[in-house]
């Protein structure tokens, strides 16, 4: 199945996000299931009522734009979820003072775990307050950042 450009479809629908109070986090096509994936947040949190407004206001731009070239396609909206991975400052920014966990490519004072409070980002590394004081983290040297889920 030929399908334009993820970020062009992206490009093209965040207008329409903006609108809906939503932002598209992620989006990705699965070519074997024909399906087109959108992951949205929201500064109030999303429900299932959130994802299907946003269902419903692409749904016709969708259609306009043509993304698969009149080939027929599943489209998915979801919630990113609490554990997702920060992909973006953006992220790092808009968790700024909650509890986090930090995983390394490579150890650090012997271990490639770390979870503090978020304190910020400086100079590309992430800032943050942990047991032992105030540690910083190169954005390139982590291989996966997230909100700390207390179980």
């Amino acid at each position: 199945m030929k399908v334009k450009p993820i970020a062009e479809v992206i490009a093209y629908l965040t207008p329409i996000a903006d609108e809906v109070g939503v932002e598209i986090v992620d989006a990705s096509w699965n070519l074997r299931e024909k399906s087109l994936s959108f992951f949205i947040d929201a500064p109030s949190g999303v429900d299932l009522n959130l994802c299907e407004t946003f269902h419903r206001a692409i749904d016709g731009p969708l259609d306009e734009l043509d993304p698969t070239f009149g080939e027929p396609y599943t489209l998915n909206c979801s919630s990113v979820g609490l554990d997702r991975p920060f992909k973006t400052e953006r992220d790092y920014l808009r968790h700024v003072g909650e509890k986090v966990e930090i995983h390394l490519y490579a150890p650090l004072e012997g271990s490639k775990y770390h979870e503090g409070v978020l304190l910020g980002l400086e100079e590309g590394c992430a800032c943050v307050e942990m047991a032992g004081g105030e540690k910083r983290f190169p954005l390139d040297k982590i291989s996966k950042a997230c909100l700390f889920i207390e179980i």
